[in-house]
């Protein structure tokens, strides 16, 4: 999928209602307050890089999305999710979505706020055993 085709997601994410349930979408999911697209994925599991050559790539075309989004609202705000499951897993605070579901495997995203909505971006790393994706969240739930 091409820039444009991220931002053309990303802008149909923002124009849309929020499901009134938790559940899929064309786009990937949503429920009360949020949508969450994958916008790319690599099917293939990840596999150590010797330089972390694919890792650097996702990064770039991450980049590359956000200085667009950039364009249109301004700065980013850089927003860690580690720390939001740990409060969550260890605290047992009850963080609301879609915060949680990113939480759990997005270490830290990029947001910016648009007419009264969050617009998320993030990378999932870590993971060894998971294929590296490009995840962009709207929502209208402040960031905890």
């Amino acid at each position: 999928m091409s820039t444009a085709q991220h931002l053309a997601t990303i802008d149909l994410l923002r124009s849309r209602e929020f499901p009134a349930e938790h559940g899929r979408s064309d786009a990937g999911s949503g429920g009360p307050g949020y949508h969450i697209a994958e916008l790319a994925t690599c099917d293939e599991l990840r596999e150590p890089a010797p330089e972390g050559a694919a890792q650097d790539q996702w990064v770039a075309d991450r980049d590359g999305l956000s200085s667009m989004l950039t364009e249109r609202w301004g700065e980013p705000q850089w927003f860690s999710l580690w720390s939001v499951s740990l409060r969550a897993v260890e605290g047992g605070e009850d963080i609301p979505e879609p915060w949680a579901a990113l939480s759990a495997y997005v270490p830290d995203v990029q947001v910016w706020q648009a007419d009264g909505r969050w617009i998320v971006l993030g990378i999932p790393l870590g993971a060894e055993d998971l294929p590296f994706r490009l995840v962009a969240a709207v929502t209208d739930v402040d960031p905890p």
